[in-house]
């Protein structure tokens, strides 16, 4: 018997807001991260915070339940645009699967990953 149903109150679809907190942008992700508009909104959300010439923004993956290839292509983006611009970017919450990907990959250690969204947000000082 195949399980592969998404729990009952996990989105099918990305949903991102975006909110200031302690001088930093925060963009919280709820849903899977992966190809198609998910990826496509997380792309054009960023970019938009780059173009607006944000100092520091925090990726808050604590809702991100998966992420595919598509999704680390995102990610590194929105790194490499980041330290093109001068941008301070992390990364706080990531679940273990998220984790797991990045470091199957070999790219966790690109990234400044934090456990807690106040520890992220200190480090900025």
């Amino acid at each position: 018997m195949s399980t592969n149903h998404p729990r009952p109150n996990a989105p099918l679809s990305l949903e991102i807001t975006v909110r200031t907190q302690d001088g930093a942008r925060l963009v919280k992700l709820s849903g899977p991260l992966r190809l198609g508009a998910p990826v496509d909104k997380l792309d054009t959300t960023l970019s938009e915070l780059v173009d607006q010439r944000e100092r520091r923004i925090v990726l808050d993956l604590e809702e991100v339940p998966t992420i595919d290839s598509s999704g680390i292509g995102a990610l590194i983006r929105a790194l490499t645009a980041t330290r093109q611009n001068g941008i301070a970017f992390k990364l706080v919450k990531p679940g273990k699967l998220v984790v797991q990907t990045l470091k199957l990959v070999k790219l966790l250690p690109l990234f400044q990953i934090y456990d807690d969204l106040a520890e992220a947000l200190a480090s900025f000082e």
